[in-house]
């Protein structure tokens, strides 16, 4: 009986030691609802549906600093004030990986509109304009001066150089 009985507990304990991990591998940044000038981080599947089945504490990092956010019903609130239009990169790593979305919050009087800005974007640009003025050699100051305005841009927004690459970098290494 004592065999029978100290089996069954360790099938329990084995059985319970392979319990699934929740991750998030997707999250979008939306609107605070509750909150104004404030974005909340949404875990979504892969169609963008909330999975409603994620509670709990999970680390992001946003803009360089990592945060812990509280996850209920899969939504997580940032509980920092945004005033101006800005760039928003947030990353979150899990045992799946690196998941990192670069956004564009642009304000507009009280409302916060989140635009999610693409990684192939941010290399197109610059590389259209290396090629334009490789082609069409009065182009040349143009393209520099655009170069300047994109950058001063990205620079006065909050996207400094290195989140620019890294944000890049990101999207390369999730096509492999």
């Amino acid at each position: 009986m004592k065999k029978l009985l100290l089996l069954c507990i360790a099938l329990l304990a084995f059985t319970t030691s392979f319990a699934d991990t929740i991750s998030i591998d997707h999250f979008a940044i939306v609107e605070n609802p509750f909150a104004q000038d404030e974005v909340a981080v949404q875990a979504t599947d892969s169609l963008g549906k909330v999975r409603e089945s994620i509670n709990g504490t999970f680390n992001f990092t946003m803009n360089g600093f990592n945060e812990t956010l509280q996850f209920d019903k899969g939504t997580a609130f940032y509980r920092h004030k945004i005033d101006k239009s800005t760039f928003l990169y947030a990353k979150h790593v899990n045992d799946n990986g690196t998941h990192s979305i670069l956004y564009y919050v642009y304000k507009n009087g009280s409302k916060l509109a989140p635009w999610h800005i693409s990684w192939v974007l941010l290399l197109a640009i610059p590389c259209a304009l290396i090629l334009l003025a490789y082609m069409f050699k009065r182009f040349i100051i143009i393209a520099v001066i655009i170069f300047i305005i994109f950058f001063y841009f990205n620079h006065h927004n909050g996207l400094s150089m290195g989140r620019f690459f890294e944000s890049i970098v990101d999207g390369l290494k999730g096509l492999f």
